[in-house]
């Protein structure tokens, strides 16, 4: 049999090739295969900053890859050498991402860096930010329970750690899991004849934590183990909080039962960050990993990342990276450079084309695609239109000029308007959401030949 450090040489052989240079000397050539055991194969890290990367950005790549190798499914744990050593003698990074940690590992499932004194407030999450920390003192007293959604990397996994190392180090019994593995632990639980102790476990709970509960939707046997949980919970005054990428209305397969347990106390979406947000999170991050880079550098990647925390992060950690390997100087030249090739590399720059965008609603909608760009105006056709705005701004690198130009001549506030409009009905209109989703699924499972454009802005479905 191969050992370990044989089996990830030859998983390194081909994550070199399915992934740009760059990113292959920065995250994987330092790394090591350290043990397989299980069905668990753990990968050391020279760093925490090179294993949190990794385990956000390529776990399922690493984690495909090594099944291939190895000829079946293998769950991937990265270590870091230090002098906290586990059995595998490494460090385990105890924080969730998908599936959350291995349920082999029985250790806090809380992030160390996921705390409040870390989390930066800003306009779009200063209301949240309070409601979790009054939560994190007074548990089961107000906003119980309580619901937080919003896109990805907003930080709704941060403030929901915060929470939990806060309300610890007020003397609070927490659990804190992410919905897949509190599905995983029940289903384990039904076959080990262990139910009765599972429940117990998580109604003995003051405060209950649950990351990405959309992904119950659909599983009945999940929501009926929730639901009970929830009303033995919230009837002995125990604190609920959850995390999510929607709000509890427009979670389509969630039952009545619970869809209205979940409204009844506070939901708050988290947005993307402005600017101003964005550039003191950047700075927060360069302090706290004692890095100096200009003011201007920070305000150009503020500028550039709008989309959410981790983009910012992943931003600043490849700029810091490129700058290391390549000895050169963190100036604007050198930033605009990173994020032109490094932070876009070549397999990702396609975008879906306007053109394939309009044909595909109008299809959808049943209408032709010359009224997409026309100006008939009555319901149908103007909500398809606006429809169309939105995934045009979402799909391509369009601008809003280059939008309204397209559709007619449109100026740039009416396209600002009708995106704006869908942007945030999103939110809370399920049958709006999944128009776009069906329409997003064409688009996305669409003959390469229909994307032609080939500037870059990454697809991002909902």
């Amino acid at each position: 049999m191969r050992s370990a450090n044989e089996i990830w040489e030859a998983a390194l052989g081909e994550l070199q090739i399915k992934i740009s240079k760059p990113n292959y000397n920065t995250w994987l050539k330092e790394t090591t295969g350290i043990s397989y055991q299980n069905g668990t194969f753990v990968i050391s890290a020279p760093n925490i900053f090179v294993a949190e990367w990794l385990n956000a950005r390529l776990r399922s790549l690493v984690a495909k890859t090594l099944a291939g190798i190895i000829g079946g499914d293998v769950d991937i744990q990265f270590v870091v050498h230090g002098p906290e050593q586990n059995e595998s003698g490494g460090l385990v990074c105890n924080w969730q991402t998908d599936g959350g940690i291995s349920s082999k590992i029985k250790k806090t499932r809380l992030n160390p860096r996921y705390t409040f004194d870390n989390f930066v407030v800003g306009r779009s999450n200063r209301l949240i930010h309070a409601a979790a920390k009054g939560v994190a003192e007074t548990p089961g007293h107000i906003y119980n329970p309580l619901f937080i959604y919003g896109g990805t990397g907003v930080g709704k996994t941060h403030l929901l750690h915060a929470i939990g190392h806060a309300a610890i180090a007020n003397g609070f019994q927490v659990i804190c899991i992410s919905a897949e593995q509190f599905t995983n632990e029940f289903i384990l639980a039904i076959r080990e004849s262990k139910t009765e102790e599972f429940r117990n476990r998580f109604r003995d709970a003051q405060l209950l934590l649950l990351d990405d509960i959309h992904f119950i939707d659909g599983k009945e046997q999940t929501q009926e183990c929730v639901f009970h949980t929830f009303n033995a919970l919230y009837n002995a005054s125990r604190q609920i909080v959850m995390t999510s990428d929607r709000p509890p209305q427009v979670i389509l397969s969630l039952g009545d039962r619970l869809r209205s347990r979940f409204q009844s106390g506070l939901i708050v979406n988290i947005e993307p960050p402005d600017l101003e947000t964005r550039l003191a999170i950047l700075q927060a991050k360069a302090k706290q990993h004692k890095l100096k880079i200009p003011d201007e550098v920070l305000r150009l990647l503020a500028r550039e990342l709008k989309r959410n925390v981790r983009e910012l992060e992943g931003g600043l950690t490849q700029l810091v990276a490129y700058a290391k390997l390549t000895g050169a100087s963190l100036d604007h030249e050198m930033a605009a450079k990173v994020l032109a090739e490094v932070l876009v590399p070549d397999d990702y720059k396609k975008t879906t084309s306007p053109d394939f965008i309009m044909q595909t609603v109008a299809n959808y909608f049943g209408i032709p695609t010359g009224e997409i760009s026309g100006r008939k105006r009555d319901r149908r056709t103007t909500h398809a239109r606006q429809i169309a705005i939105y995934l045009m701004r979402e799909e391509s690198q369009y601008t809003l000029s280059q939008i309204g130009k397209q559709l007619g001549s449109r100026d740039h506030s009416t396209v600002l308007h009708s995106y704006e409009k869908i942007a945030k009905q999103i939110n809370t209109d399920a049958h709006l959401q999944e128009q776009v989703s069906k329409i997003q699924q064409q688009l996305h499972t669409a003959e390469p030949s229909h994307n032609k454009m080939k500037s870059g802005k990454r697809s991002q479905k909902l």
